[in-house]
């Protein structure tokens, strides 16, 4: 049995992954919200932003680690003041390292400890109105891929990063049909992401079918960062 601890997965992705591990895991949620938590999952309340991970009663080891808050703004650069800047780089990065400092012994006690985290398409791909997001998700995948040759080979950590997922965190851009089909057309495989997409890869990443990969990037993105069909 592993222990594995996601930090948010009330909703979306998370709630996803937290679904398809396998049962005989000890799955933790600590997230602010205890909403859609399934059954024989541990819910601890937390808010990445504001309090100690190590105020929770966790276990003393911990074989995965998945980090599911983030943010999208999309805005003009013009339009976007510094503070949502600051606050971006807060949430998508600087609240993980705060959680992982303080993590790093439960995780370094594992045989083989995995840590997965989420990215943008927009990093690689230069997209508009993208500005805030990718600089957030950019220092991330940098101290991502530096944390795995540190910690190699006790705790692997690895990158996932999406295109445009139908979650709630994207429900202002897949509000209606019409956007959900313009969008699923941005795509070479024609449409947008689902949860499970996502979820599959973290799964796997967290397996012991992964062990031999650490310090990668995942794209999982409809082909949107490496294929032009136009």
């Amino acid at each position: 049995m592993k222990n594995i601890l996601l930090i948010g997965g009330s909703y979306g992705i998370g709630a996803e992954i937290a679904k398809q591990l396998p049962p005989n895991n000890n799955i933790i949620i600590a997230s602010r919200t205890g909403e859609n938590i399934p059954n024989g999952i541990t819910y601890l309340p937390f808010d990445a932003q504001k309090d100690n991970i190590s105020e929770l009663a966790l276990p003393e080891v911990i074989d995965g680690f998945v980090y599911c808050p983030g943010s999208i703004n999309l805005k003009p650069f013009s339009m976007l003041k510094p503070e949502v800047f600051e606050n971006d780089l807060h949430l998508n990065f600087l609240s993980l390292v705060k959680i992982l400092k303080e993590l790093h012994p439960k995780l370094k006690a594992a045989p083989q400890a995995s840590i997965v985290v989420f990215s943008t398409v927009a990093v690689k791909v230069g997209m508009p109105f993208h500005t805030s997001v990718a600089a957030a998700k950019g220092a991330l995948e940098g101290f991502s891929k530096s944390l795995a040759a540190e910690w190699a080979p006790k705790i692997r950590v690895n990158v996932i990063a999406p295109s445009l997922t139908n979650t709630p965190l994207a429900k202002r851009l897949v509000s209606n049909d019409a956007k959900i089909e313009k969008m699923n057309d941005r795509h070479p495989l024609k449409r947008i992401g689902k949860s499970e997409d996502i979820a599959n890869m973290a799964c796997f990443l967290l397996s012991d079918k992964s062990s031999w990969v650490t310090g990668q990037i995942m794209g999982v993105d409809g082909g949107t960062s490496t294929l032009n069909l136009n």
